[in-house]
């Protein structure tokens, strides 16, 4: 029997993050979504996605009996066992009517739609039953990625590091607290940096570089070949993904990887995805300052929802850029592959290739979108190839209408 990750409808709430990927390659504390059902299964995991990504992240086997998981969910303790209890022909609901896994025979995938749904399983055979224990935690919008991710950088931090001994710290201006709750992994290079694990641990992964100065505060992850300026401010619960440049004040973020925030400027409660850049002395603010609850914009809606908290700053759709001194408002959702620049405020919705700022916006074509990507790609010596390209196309073509920069009220169409 396969196991397959899978998504639901959060998929749409999850835009524009998951407009390039699906749910479960989303990075939450040290690892992504799909990393932690590996690792909790110990076995490994086939997977689907919805057409248009197919070929990046598509390479189930349709014609083995297979355990469909829902990979919004984070995995627990318990959840192997759970999901061991699933009978052939059934989906299992959660408390919350969500269908959290499901186990079918090849003929039942065949006439299965891809989503996990209710009615998709229903009308390919399958038999629901309900869940008799507590839902695991699941992230269903973009903000419960760094909401969550202090709990998550925890609990990967004891299981990637559980019988394991840290490289040691050499460089002797480089003050410790909280020894046994940090770890390092091969070639990380220290100089004069403070870390603060009293509240949380710190990991840094292979070929970490901290510069001069720089000053952690646990919860915190560094992952391979990432690297902080000189006099870096890390604040807690925060993520930086692989080959990420980071530096200037950063609290509660994640950051997927690939991306640059190398200068000073804050950035707080924030989600940055792959290939972004954030310009010299950007800062995103994450609090009211009449304390109110933050306001975001949800895609299947098209409008903006409640987050249920006051804090959130800024949520950034893969290969999306900014300009030196932009200001990010609270709440504010930018899009895939947008270019963002100019003095003062820019709206708190920015669709997807646009080009511009507070002055007006216009359509980041596509011939140019590929050719900054490819540069970028190329400097993480990484290659921008047809299927990263086919991604980008669809994701232009299912954003069109958002670009007509009026109101239009159709739902997204995928």
């Amino acid at each position: 029997m396969q196991y397959v990750l899978c998504e639901d409808s959060s998929h749409f709430d999850l835009l524009p993050l998951t407009f390039t990927r699906p749910v479960w390659d989303l990075r939450v504390g040290i690892d992504t979504l799909g990393e932690k059902w590996q690792r909790c299964l110990n076995a490994p995991v086939a997977t689907t996605a919805y057409a248009y990504l197919q070929a990046r992240f598509q390479n189930f086997n349709p014609q083995a009996d297979s355990l469909l998981i829902n990979g919004k969910f984070i995995p627990g303790p318990d959840t192997a066992a759970q999901l061991a209890e699933c009978a052939p022909g059934q989906f299992v609901l959660n408390e919350y009517e969500e269908v959290q896994w499901a186990r079918c025979r090849p003929a039942q995938l065949g006439a299965w739609n891809g989503l996990l749904s209710t009615e998709s399983l229903s009308a390919a055979g399958l038999k629901p039953v309900n869940s008799p224990a507590k839902a695991p935690a699941a992230i269903r919008y973009p903000w419960d990625i760094f909401r969550k991710n202090g709990e998550c950088l925890r609990a990967d931090f004891a299981a990637l590091t559980a019988g394991r001994k840290s490289a040691p710290i050499d460089d002797r201006f480089t003050a410790v607290y909280g020894r046994d709750n940090i770890f390092l992994e091969e070639g990380v290079e220290l100089r004069a940096n403070v870390l603060n694990a009293d509240a949380g641990p710190i990991y840094l992964g292979k070929g970490v570089k901290l510069g001069e100065g720089a000053m952690l505060h646990g919860a915190h992850a560094l992952l391979p070949y990432s690297s902080l300026s000189m006099g870096a401010k890390m604040r807690g619960d925060t993520t930086v993904g692989p080959g990420s440049k980071i530096g200037g004040e950063v609290g509660n973020s994640v950051i997927q990887g690939y991306s640059n925030k190398g200068h000073d400027g804050y950035l707080g409660n924030s989600v940055l995805g792959h290939w972004c850049n954030l310009g010299a002395d950007t800062n995103t603010s994450n609090l009211k300052n009449n304390y109110s609850q933050v306001r975001v914009w949800n895609y299947p809606s098209r409008r903006f929802t409640k987050t249920g908290d006051i804090f959130c700053g800024l949520i950034m759709g893969d290969h999306s850029k900014c300009g030196i001194n932009t200001m990010f408002n609270t709440g504010t959702v930018v899009g895939v592959s947008a270019n963002v620049f100019g003095a003062g405020y820019p709206r708190n919705f920015i669709p997807s290739f646009s080009w511009g700022g507070p002055g007006g916006l216009s359509t980041y074509r596509l011939p140019k979108v590929y050719e900054v990507a490819k540069a970028v790609m190329s400097r993480r010596n990484r290659t921008f190839d047809e299927p990263e390209a086919h991604i980008l196309q669809s994701v232009f073509e299912l954003t069109a209408e958002f670009r007509s920069w009026d109101k239009a009220d159709k739902p997204l169409q995928t």
